[in-house]
């Protein structure tokens, strides 16, 4: 990957299909999600054209799937494929990898040879989808390992398109989504590198809160239009956070072109653009090198 040819890394970005044709969500949550997004009819492309479509852009992205096999009873889309593909696209694409904290020793056993043996770089929690509190002890092994492995830990916050609309949500469960429920995380594993993912409705200051007071918490802004940004977080991103808030679509439901179009339009100070749009997530991924604790 070469870095100085990039525009931008897009930190959050969903393999939704399969080679095989198996899609990440059942037919009832995928359904619900395209309604939140209003993106019924968008083609879910594999990981092959997700390649294609950002070599264009001359961007690089993360790609991962959730595994949530223990809450939904949906079968996820392999770890294994998804950093094979990208390995095979590895001048655009880095590979996290999703693995159900409910899995327990076999879930440690498989992120440890994820990281290992097919460069996985970090791994996705939704937690309302997996049923599971971020400081539940439950999923510390998984932690530790991936701390241990220098990997980074993407959380999903806030409420979540998945399950909007359908009767109790899918049993979707919002309140795993609260980005405090990280903050134990982040005392009881201080060297873990954590990103809490999106706009975090209702828990926006929650999230920056946390990521003031925690060295090595990360701010991704997927999911949202930047023109929908609440007003305090344009504020840190610009200032305290400068350093720790990094560019994220969502695509395939929201592309980079809309969310790039509409950050353009967003008062980010000159300086700070670039750190968004990449410098941070370069540093924070170590694609220039080591990664540097960012002032916090």
């Amino acid at each position: 990957m070469n870095l100085d040819d990039l525009v931008a890394i897009d930190v959050h970005t969903h393999a939704e299909i399969s080679g095989s044709g198996h899609g990440s969500l059942s037919p009832e949550l995928l359904g619900a999600s395209a309604d939140y997004f209003k993106a019924h009819g968008h083609r879910q492309p594999t990981i092959t054209e997700m390649a294609a479509y950002y070599r264009e852009r001359k961007m690089a992205a993360v790609v991962f799937t959730v595994d949530a096999e223990h809450a939904t009873g949906h079968p996820r889309i392999s770890n294994e494929e998804v950093a094979e593909s990208c390995a095979e696209h590895a001048d655009v694409l880095i590979p996290f990898a999703s693995v159900d904290p409910w899995k327990g020793r076999a879930g440690v056993r498989e992120a440890r040879r994820l990281v290992e043996e097919y460069g996985v770089r970090g791994f996705k929690f939704h937690p309302s989808m997996q049923g599971f509190a971020p400081d539940d002890r439950m999923a510390y092994p998984l932690y530790e390992a991936i701390e241990e492995l220098g990997a980074i830990a993407l959380f999903h916050t806030g409420q979540t398109g998945i399950g909007a609309g359908v009767p109790g949500g899918g049993g979707i469960r919002l309140k795993y989504s609260n980005p405090m429920l990280v903050d134990d995380v982040a005392v009881d594993f201080p060297e873990l590198r954590i990103i809490l993912a999106h706009p975090s409705f209702p828990w926006q200051d929650e999230a920056l809160a946390v990521a003031t007071h925690k060295p090595y918490v990360h701010i991704d802004l997927s999911g949202w239009s930047p023109k929908y940004f609440p007003p305090q977080l344009v504020r840190y991103a610009n200032t305290l956070l400068k350093d720790k808030v990094l560019f994220g679509s969502d695509y395939p439901m929201i592309t980079p072109d809309r969310w790039l179009a509409d950050f353009d339009k967003l008062e980010i100070r000159p300086e700070v653009r670039p750190k968004i749009l990449k410098d941070n997530a370069a540093r924070l991924l170590g694609l220039g090198g080591e990664e540097k604790k960012p002032r916090p």
